[in-house]
């Protein structure tokens, strides 16, 4: 999962993995737990679910969603957005169920269990009331039921019985025959209703696990499927204004793709990858939370649909390339806490600063080592998470933050996996190339991991640091219970000095929403204003106009600026463009104050990581073999 962190407040932009465990199924037949969803039958944006289990051995049954699904950290809770629930017994009579609590049904007489049916809620409608994260799904991991689009991570559909976590799954999904629909499931067959306006596609899962990893989206897409390499990349886009599309966005995923590719080399044996990408356009119902959620062989991202194309290719190469490399980390190489999933009772593996830490590093440094990016832009976007990353707890132990992910004060430092986290992987980077002559790396330390363990083998949580120090060098197992373990703040200084570099005062280009000390803005909750801070004397095109500290933001473009809509009005100032003419209105000491300008580029100063220009040769070549190989 790759979360973005908002303005004001831990939402997701810019996040996993795992399978099921449970007992040999006895309990019932072995014939395939039969499920269906009928997208031609919504009402009142709700979509009906039939679960058919087959006949019960026993008494008493119990049948779940899950609260917490693989990749998200948080509590998604997917019971609360059932409704109608019902079962009904082999005579088609209504039987008694119990919920035992929001994710949770029992049901008594279980042998004469027929079938269940029910109601789903979409969870994107909810964002605009509950919020993002905590009370509901981060977005990529929620479901949308609208007319046009339909966002079907299954695991928000379709629930598990405990009995029965190992059983197959069929899945009919009917829909009308105009829709395009896009899934990685195994298709067994598509039937035709007979006025020919309906069609249903029949799917087989192997497990409830296989259900969970599968989204699917239905609806007016649109859908490009090219191959890199020997992977078919599946692109399915939602654009609701069409604004953009498959094609315009097919060179960019190709150019990503390939570069991954040539990144991994061996590691990667994914025959097919689907990316399902829903545009958001910022209206009321539309989803809040940008960022992506990883599955094995597929990502459902969430972004912006106002972004520029040049825009649009930057965070989809950010975000997806993130999603991309958990193949490594934590599909293949991870814990018993991953494998053996638990959905409503999950225990956290100590090792985030891995899985999703070491995935950010990867997908931050394929980027120069592919040739995608310069030098100066790696170093800027490792020096922002550097700032980002002290913000933050800097003397949080990650194991500790990671095994209690779901408490306080570890949930409000969650984000800074993707800070700290990659930060952690390029230390051990530099470490490995450095005690190696150039020979090793942290791709080829994931490489053996890979190899000694894989997808289907967990490694013993509280080993693997052990593990990986006597497979690399002890400086390697130092910095980790230094710095990862223990808590004590990574001197990246140290680190930048093996590879020739340095911290230094630089001019570079920023956003119109952020200086070199971060975002420029503060609020006053009391009072519901939002002003800019102190940072604006560092953001030269404020600067120039004349902004100062503490002025109040009345109006944006003749858009009032509130609480309320700040992260929408602030993004879309974050996406603001040359040449555009701008028009901001706001209050000093009691005064209106009035800017109208036409955009030019921002500059600020910041501490920023440069080449020294005393680097030996020996650091030289380190850093050489560290960003191209």
């Amino acid at each position: 999962m790759k979360k973005i962190l908002s303005i004001f407040a831990t939402s997701a932009l810019l996040v996993a993995c795992g399978s099921s465990k449970s007992s040999v199924n006895d309990l019932a037949t072995a014939n395939p737990i039969s499920t269906s969803i009928n997208l031609s039958a919504v009402t009142d944006d709700k979509a009906p679910v039939i679960i058919n289990p087959g006949r019960f051995t026993e008494e008493v049954v119990t049948y779940r969603l899950p609260k917490v699904v693989q990749g998200t950290y948080s509590v998604s809770d997917f019971g609360k957005y059932v409704d109608d629930f019902k079962a009904f017994d082999y005579n088609g009579n209504e039987m008694t169920v119990v919920k035992e609590n929001t994710n949770t049904w029992t049901i008594a007489n279980a042998k004469e269990l027929d079938k269940i049916e029910y109601m789903v809620n979409d969870t994107f409608d909810q964002e605009v009331s509950g919020g993002i994260g905590g009370d509901v799904p981060f977005s990529p991991a929620g479901t949308n039921i609208e007319p046009d689009n339909y966002v079907l991570n299954l695991h928000g559909f379709i629930g598990y019985f405990d009995s029965l976590k190992n059983a197959q799954y069929t899945l009919d999904v009917t829909a009308p025959a105009n829709f395009e629909r896009t899934s990685a499931l195994e298709t067994r067959n598509t039937t035709s209703s007979s006025d020919g306006t309906q069609i249903t596609t029949s799917y087989f899962a192997p497990r409830y696990f296989d259900i969970t990893d599968n989204p699917m989206m239905y609806g007016k897409l649109d859908v490009e499927e090219f191959m890199v390499g020997d992977i078919k990349i599946v692109l399915s886009v939602y654009s609701p204004n069409k604004v953009h599309s498959a094609a315009s966005m097919k060179e960019t995923v190709y150019k990503m793709m390939e570069a991954q590719k040539a990144y991994l080399g061996d590691v990667n044996s994914t025959p097919r990858y689907d990316i399902y990408l829903y545009l958001s356009d910022g209206t009321e119902k539309a989803p809040k939370g940008f960022g992506a959620l990883e599955h094995h062989t597929s990502t459902v991202v969430v972004l912006g649909e106002n972004s520029s194309k040049e825009q649009l290719a930057a965070s989809m190469t950010d975000v997806v390339a993130h999603e991309f490399f958990h193949i490594v980390t934590p599909l293949s190489v991870h814990s018993e806490d991953v494998h053996y999933f638990d959905y409503n009772d999950p225990t956290f593996s100590k090792h985030l600063w891995m899985y999703e830490g070491v995935t950010e590093y990867f997908a931050q440094h394929f980027q120069i080592y592919e040739g995608l990016v310069d030098a100066d832009t790696y170093y800027a976007t490792m020096n922002q998470k550097i700032q980002v990353s002290k913000n933050m707890d800097d003397s949080m132990s990650f194991t500790t933050m990671s095994e209690n992910v779901l408490e306080e004060p570890y949930a409000t430092n969650y984000y800074n996996v993707y800070m700290k986290g990659a930060l952690i992987g390029m230390c051990i980077d530099i470490l490995m190339r450095e005690e190696s002559d150039g020979n090793r790396s942290m791709l080829s330390l994931m490489k053996e991991l890979s190899a000694k363990y894989g997808k289907e083998k967990p490694f013993v949580d509280d080993n693997i640091i052990a593990e990986i120090t006597e497979m690399t060098y002890p400086s390697v197992g130092e910095f980790l219970n230094t710095h990862v373990v223990g808590g004590t703040p990574i001197d990246y200084s140290k680190f930048f000095e093996r590879v020739g570099l340095t911290f230094g005062e630089k001019r570079v280009p920023t956003s119109y929403i952020q200086s070199g000390s971060g975002f420029i803005f503060g609020a006053n909750q009391e009072k519901g204003e939002i002003f800019f801070s102190e940072g604006v004397k560092n953001n030269s095109f404020w600067a120039d106009q004349g902004v100062m500290p503490n002025d109040i933001i009345k109006t944006v473009n003749g858009e009032a600026l509130t609480m309320q809509n700040a992260q929408a009005m602030l993004g879309a100032m974050y996406q603001w463009k040359e040449g555009d003419d701008i028009k901001v209105v706001l209050e000093r000491d009691g005064e209106e104050v009035v800017v109208e300008a036409k955009l030019v580029p921002s500059f600020t100063t910041s501490r920023s990581i440069i080449e020294a220009e005393n680097a030996t040769d020996a650091q030289i070549n380190t850093r050489k073999a560290w960003l191209k190989g």
